[in-house]
């Protein structure tokens, strides 16, 4: 496999061939379609093509744009119906598999880290990768005093070709906003260009996961592998069993699927305030359900440190929109600048939020793909009173993370079909509690 592409003009064109295939491929089917072809077969061969398409391009170039293809993936629950089917398993795939660096490279890169005596750190090293990520490829191997790790290199260069990406992200906006129509996509890479840049520091990722690894330690939920030994480009870290909630989604039991559901929703909520950290990355290739029943966590590349828990004022505007009183909604809203000057109005911002809300008002609520393709319908209708209140919240840049993985877990429970007892689980982590004092 030739060198990762970093040279800005390269990347930029391979990322502008995704809009503009997509938009000849639709030529091309329309001109099928009037020479007698049906529409909805010329349909599905473009979305069928077009999702290859768009697998081969972010998975080669992987960086930042492999990166928006794994949120997309998270996101397939919104989707419309039409595209869902054929954009399912091409971006699925990029959660656990892309185009790997050779053996040659994946020993350069040890031997940068190690030494030329780099395999005296193993008993045993898989050439083959066991996954790809968006920065990186990670192999099982045995470290030196018996355990199983999981050795994830970065991919070289890999720092180039993300700041290339960012550059250039923008490019996707119209298939981003085809799959989510309700996501401002513009707002989404901005937050993306501040955070994306941390995860090629593997010292960064290494400290946040020892964090996650030392507060679960025990726990009778959760389970984040211990980091062995990191430098600027290789993380070893314990290695991880069980079953991907990839392959949950596809063919779970109902058992699995809500107990999946249940710990991704205790993860979100608690780590704020027990680890004083947000996982920013929840796509369900960073999951795993292990055999005693816990949860087991990967990739903490992207985290927002959150030294005092839940930001200041979320749980008043969760708590007046569950209870519906729309002034105190307003009146928070105004309070955290997320609403500003006069033109939003009680009951539009409560009609905006009011839907969003349901799952609180229930001992358990079931999240599907219905649910959520038709909240994403009303919000990116134009002409609804909640699209245009949307249009005109003001959302900081570090509370779109916040907002970034909500979303991404709403979306993994909708693929799981879960049951989640949200309502108590947002009682007991965000609610009803207490906010630390700094």
């Amino acid at each position: 496999m030739p060198d990762l592409p970093t040279r800005a003009f390269v990347r930029a064109a391979r990322l502008a061939t995704l809009p503009m295939t997509f938009a000849g491929r639709t030529a091309v089917g329309l001109g099928r379609r009037v020479g007698g072809r049906p529409a909805e077969l010329v349909a599905a061969e473009v979305q069928a093509r077009t999702a290859e398409q768009l697998f081969t391009v972010l998975g080669e170039l992987k960086g930042g744009a492999m990166k928006v293809g794994q949120w997309m993936s998270a996101m397939e629950a919104a989707m419309p119906e039409p595209m869902a089917g054929p954009y399912a398993e091409a971006l699925r795939r990029l959660q656990e598999t892309a185009p790997a660096m050779p053996a040659t490279m994946v020993h350069d890169a040890l031997v940068e880290a190690f030494g030329s005596r780099w395999r005296a750190q193993f008993t045993a090293f898989d050439d083959q990768p066991a996954a790809a990520a968006s920065i990186g490829q990670v192999h099982h191997a045995i470290w030196r005093d018996g355990r199983e790790v999981a050795v994830k290199l970065q991919y070289p260069r890999a720092a180039e070709a993300l700041a290339s990406d960012l550059r250039q992200l923008n490019r996707l906006t119209p298939l981003l906003r085809a799959a989510v129509p309700g996501m401002d996509a513009r707002a989404l890479f901005t937050e993306l260009r501040g955070r994306l840049m941390d995860e090629v520091d593997y010292i960064q990722e290494a400290t946040a996961q020892r964090a996650f690894a030392d507060t679960f330690r025990q726990d009778p939920d959760f389970w984040v592998p211990d980091v062995v030994e990191v430098t600027d480009r290789v993380l070893v870290s314990e290695w991880v069993t069980g079953t991907p909630v990839a392959k949950i989604i596809t063919d779970g039991p109902t058992i699995q699927r809500d107990r999946v559901g249940l710990l991704l929703v205790r993860f979100l909520l608690s780590s704020p305030v027990r680890v004083g950290r947000l996982h920013g990355d929840p796509h369900p290739g960073n999951f795993r359900l292990l055999d005693d029943g816990r949860l087991a966590v990967l990739d903490f590349g992207a985290s927002l440190p959150t030294p005092r828990g839940w930001p200041p004022r979320l749980a008043d505007l969760v708590r007046a929109g569950r209870d519906r009183d729309a002034s105190r909604l307003l009146e928070t809203a105004t309070q955290t600048r997320l609403v500003r000057g006069t033109d939003v109005t009680p009951a539009h911002l409560l009609e905006l939020v009011d839907p969003l809300l349901e799952p609180l008002r229930h001992e358990t609520f079931t999240f599907t793909r219905a649910w959520l393709r038709s909240q994403t319908t009303r919000l990116s209708d134009p002409r609804s009173p909640a699209s245009r209140t949307q249009r005109k919240l003001h959302v900081s840049v570090r509370n779109l993370l916040v907002q970034r993985v909500a979303i991404g877990t709403v979306g993994v429970l909708c693929l799981l079909d879960a049951t989640v007892p949200l309502r108590d689980e947002a009682a007991t982590w965000l609610l009803d509690r207490t906010r630390p004092s700094a």
